[in-house]
Formats: structure tokens, C-alpha cells, sequence
């Protein structure tokens, strides 16, 4: 199979793991999904080597199929999606890049899944004070074309020390500040998928930009790396 292009196996793979969600099933099948793992490696190397051309990537990394199920009441031994994920030059550069591969359910993601909490409380008393960069950024025309709206876990009211009727408090309670785009199957299996991610990629960068700068100053505006 061509590195450019995502072997339409995988999506036939998840579909019968799915189903047969047990070890036996996948011993039976280990060569298999051992092929298409190599495959989407150096799909994602792709991925990287197109992003390190107007951006700056730490690591990039391709999740385990298996999944931990010491905490969690689901049982079943393993993910049934290839999830990767691209890492920005710390501490300079904040933000991360993110690939769902999974039967009509594909995705990328961008942005801030688990900020620390001296991050969070950053971002929220920037937000406190001032929301007119963000809003621009993340309400440009352009930009909700390829993103849409600004996504991620909330608080319910507000969080503590923070006024639930502050104007901003609709970014303010936000504990994620994320952006997904949904990717049809027929998509992630065409020639345009790597063009796709990489465009998308790029059109998050006044976002990632504003969140660097500020993640990278206290609230005078001074650099604390």
C-alpha cells in the first residue's frame, strides 16, 4: 500500500475487532494488524515531516492497541482505533496535534486536552481580563470553516475565584480548550487525507500562537522560560 494513502483495511480490521473484541480472536489476526500498525507509522511520519516543514514537532507518537482496563468498567482488551498525536517544541510552543482513525468515527484534534492546573489558572485570569484576541482568532471566518467552534470540558457554573456572571465566563469554566473536525470514511481513505490534515493543521496556528505567548509570559506580559 502506497505510505501516502490509508489502507482501506484498517477501517474492515476495527470492524471485525469490534465484533470480536477478545484475545483469541486477536492472536488469530496479530500478523495482520501488525502490517496495517506499520503502515499507519509511517503514515504518521508523513504527517510529521510535512508539519516539521511550518512548525517545530517534539515527538510523535502512535497509542497502543491495548487498553488499560485496571480502572475502567469496560473489559475489553483492546482500543478499536488508531489514535497518534504530535507533540509542539516545549517550552516555547504549546499545543497539540491529534489523528482518530476509527470506522465512521474518524477525527483530527487540536488544541489543550488536560492543561496543568498553573496553565489553566494562566489561560482563565488571561480570560478574565481580556477575551477580545481569542474571540477574534477563534470567530475569523476561515478558521470556524475548518474547525467550527471551540470544544472541551466545562465546569458547570464557574470555577473558584472566578465570577459565574463574567462576561467571559463561557471560555472561563472551559477545563479543555479543543477543536475537532469529523472525517468521513471515503476521506480518510483518498489521496487529499495527508493534504487535509496538514491544511487543517496550519489554519490552527494563530490559535496555537495566542496560547504559546501567553502560556509563555506571566500576566505583565514577561517571559517566565
Amino acid at each position: 500500500m502506497s505510505e501516502n494513502i490509508i489502507n482501506p483495511e484498517v477501517f474492515s480490521f476495527f470492524t471485525e475487532l469490534s465484533e470480536n473484541n477478545n484475545r483469541d480472536w486477536f492472536e488469530k489476526n496479530k500478523i495482520r494488524f501488525k502490517s496495517l500498525e506499520l503502515e499507519m507509522k509511517e503514515f504518521l511520519s508523513e504527517i510529521n515531516n510535512n508539519l516539521n516543514d511550518h512548525d517545530n514537532i517534539e515527538k510523535a507518537k502512535m497509542f497502543r492497541i491495548y487498553r488499560d482496563v485496571r480502572f475502567s468498567k469496560n473489559k475489553t482488551p483492546y482500543k478499536t482505533h488508531i489514535g497518534m498525536a504530535l507533540h509542539r517544541q516545549k517550552p516555547t510552543l504549546r499545543g497539540g496535534y491529534y489523528i482518530h482513525i476509527e470506522p465512521n468515527n474518524s477525527f483530527l484534534g487540536v488544541g489543550f486536552w488536560g492543561p496543568n492546573p498553573s496553565d489553566l489558572f494562566r489561560i482563565r485570569k488571561e480570560l478574565e481580563f481580556d477575551s477580545i484576541q481569542l474571540r477574534k482568532i477563534i470567530n475569523e471566518k476561515k478558521f470556524k470553516e475548518k474547525w467550527g467552534p471551540i470544544l472541551g470540558e466545562e465546569v458547570k457554573t464557574s470555577p473558584k475565584g472566578f465570577k459565574s456572571t463574567h462576561p467571559n465566563i463561557d471560555l472561563i469554566r472551559k477545563k479543555q480548550y479543543v477543536f475537532i473536525k469529523k472525517v468521513p470514511d471515503e476521506e480518510v481513505i483518498s489521496f487529499e487525507f495527508l493534504s487535509l490534515i496538514d491544511n487543517h493543521f496550519k489554519a490552527i496556528r494563530p490559535f496555537f500562537d495566542y496560547m504559546s505567548c501567553l502560556l509563555t509570559t506571566d500576566l505583565n506580559g514577561e517571559s517566565i522560560i
